[in-house]
């Protein structure tokens, strides 16, 4: 996997703390939603094979799975936003002597304009997936780890809000009118259901920790 998840912790804050423009805003949201989804499986694998969960042992495993491959799936999506980025900066240095230079490079930055606002997106649904895993965890996980899936609940809504950025900043250069509004509306969407998702999970967690 990415050498962003073999650095030590403190080499990743050094290098995301630097003038490196990456790790970015993207990237770095990923990271945290991984961080997010760690304390949702926890409590999972807390409430695997324990006493009094007998009933929920088949719905645990699948949201432990869920999760696990949510986690993944993160980890890759963190290398290939990077990737958009620096795509989308070659663009730029392009050349444009020629008016076909300038054709060329103009849809160049258009199609690396769109990677890059996919990416993130992408990595907002991901933290949605993790969002709807929290809430079905909720429900019955194991109360003496009850809290931390509220933790992993607030810090995924967190990361797709602050990942979503990564999509707003590229909108006003895309050109496509049809793309925009579908990214749009998605944004709505997600942003809509990830505060749905998470309130219900923080009145599960709040009832079982009272």
């Amino acid at each position: 996997m990415s050498e962003v998840y073999t650095k030590t912790i403190n080499d990743f804050l050094a290098e995301a703390s630097s003038s490196s423009p990456t790790p970015g805003g993207g990237n770095v949201s990923a990271v945290v939603a991984t961080l997010g989804g760690s304390m949702i499986a926890m409590v999972a694998s807390l409430t695997q094979g324990k006493k009094g969960y007998e009933e929920f042992q088949d719905e645990n495993k699948e949201i432990l799975d869920a999760v696990m491959k949510s986690i993944e799936e993160l980890k890759e999506l963190t290398l290939k936003d990077m990737a958009a980025f620096e795509d989308y900066m070659k663009a730029f240095r392009m050349p444009k002597e020629t008016d076909e230079e300038k054709n060329t490079r103009k849809e160049a930055i258009q199609a690396a304009a769109k990677n890059a606002t996919m990416v993130p997106l992408t990595i907002c649904r991901s933290c949605l997936d993790l969002l709807k895993q929290a809430d079905k965890l909720s429900r019955f996980g194991n109360k003496m780890a009850i809290s931390d899936v509220g933790v992993g609940a607030y810090v995924c809504e967190a990361a797709l809000r602050a990942c979503m950025l990564s999509v707003d900043i590229n909108i006003p250069s895309i050109k496509d009118e049809a793309f925009v509004a579908d990214v749009t509306n998605e944004r709505a969407r997600l942003f809509a259901e990830a505060e749905s998702l998470k309130g219900k999970a923080l009145a599960f967690v709040n009832e079982k920790m009272g």
